[in-house]
Formats: structure tokens, sequence, C-alpha cells
């Protein structure tokens, strides 16, 4: 049975003034599948990954995203969606200095109605599953940057989405530490059949994927 089409981008462009960053472009990613979005730095590919999300409203074009259109809804709207169905990872991390490990991936249940032992127990559990139980009280600035990444993902996973989106996950990293967070994500992948759409400049990480577009001066070439 054929996997069903979890998003869909329709002729997605995106300007900011007179520079067009994305032309045209159309794409669709099925439920499971892993996909590297890969290009130079400058390309448009972070600013598509951000059309696709819903964190940027295309100049024009459509996204459907599991199931829904979000092109056009309101901003309130995009951060309820996103809560609930997407997960994030960034090559900066993105974390809250002031809050622990296990805090940083709990965050996004704050808004649930839920315990705060339901909550940490998630974290723990999550945090568990990347290899972390021995930092859960540490404070971002005691981890190294590859525990940094495993609690940003453990983040991206707290609410179990339908699709990940990673933004050069492996960017800050050594390449020792990258291949581990690698692997990471294609554990997930396989064995729990998550769909994920990476950005990545780096056509070895990219071949991790199940399938590569490469992108080049805004428009999809492949």
């Amino acid at each position: 049975m054929n996997n069903a089409d979890i998003l869909i981008g329709a002729n997605l462009s995106k300007r900011f003034d007179d520079l067009e960053v994305v032309k045209d472009v159309s794409l669709i990613i099925k439920e499971g599948e892993f996909v590297s979005l890969v290009g130079k730095s400058g390309c448009g590919k972070t600013t598509l990954l951000s059309l696709l999300s819903g964190l940027e409203q295309p100049t024009k074009g459509q996204v459907i995203l599991n199931g829904k259109e979000i092109t056009g809804a309101s901003e309130e709207e995009l951060a309820l969606f996103r809560r609930e169905h997407v997960g994030f990872i960034f090559q900066s991390f993105n974390l809250i200095p002031t809050l622990s490990a296990w805090e940083n991936v709990a965050l996004p249940l704050f808004p649930i109605k839920m315990t705060n032992e339901q909550r940490q127990d998630r974290a723990l559990e999550l945090l568990n599953q990347m290899e972390m139980g021995h930092r859960t009280e540490h404070l971002p600035a005691a981890l190294s940057g590859g525990e940094k990444q495993r609690v940003a993902i453990a983040r991206a996973l707290i609410n179990n989405p339908k699709i990940v989106f990673a933004d050069e996950p492996t960017g800050n990293l050594d390449s020792a530490t990258g291949d581990a967070i690698m692997a990471i994500l294609s554990e997930l992948h396989k064995k729990q059949g998550m769909t994920m759409l990476m950005v990545t400049h780096a056509l070895e990480l990219a071949k991790t994927a199940d399938r590569v577009i490469r992108m080049q001066d805004g428009e999809v070439i492949t």
C-alpha cells in the first residue's frame, strides 16, 4: 500500500523586497519518508523549509501539511498547528539557557493540560532514548554540542510529531559528533517510521536519506 502524502508544496515562491529566494517550487513528501534538501549556502533551502513548515508564509503558492492547508493561516493558528503536528531541530539548538535539559525537552508540553510529573516522565523517557539520562538536570551551558543536539532532538519528538523538520542539524558539530547525530536520525526514521525533511549543504549527509532534492538559485533542479 502506498504511503499517504503528508506534505505538499505547490508552486511556492518567496520574495524579500526585490530578491526572489524561492522560485515556483513544487514537491511532495510521503508519510514515513526521509528527504534531504541539499544545496550551497544561499540557494534558498532554509527558506523553503520555513515555507513548508509554516514558519514563513509564501509570496505565492500553497502548502498542505498533514491534510490541512496552512497557507494564509493566522500566526495563532499556525503556532497551535505546529505544536500539535510538527517537530523542529535547528543548527543552533535553540535551547533555553535557564532551563535544565529535561525542562527544555518538556517545554512544548506546557500549554497542554497535564501534570508536571507527566511532562517530566515523558521528557526523561526521550532523554534516556537519546542516551542522555545522566544529564537531565544540567543546563545547556554545561552540555557539549552533541549533547545539546540530543536534547533538541528529544524536544522535537516530545509531541509525537507527524513530521520533523531539521535545519542543518550537524552544522555546529565536529564530524564525529555529526555522524553520531545522523545515526540517531536514521534510526528514528528506520525503526519508528518518522517522516523527516532535512536541510543540509553536505551531500554525504544528504545521501543518508531515502531521497535527495537539490536546490540551486531558489529552484529545485532534481
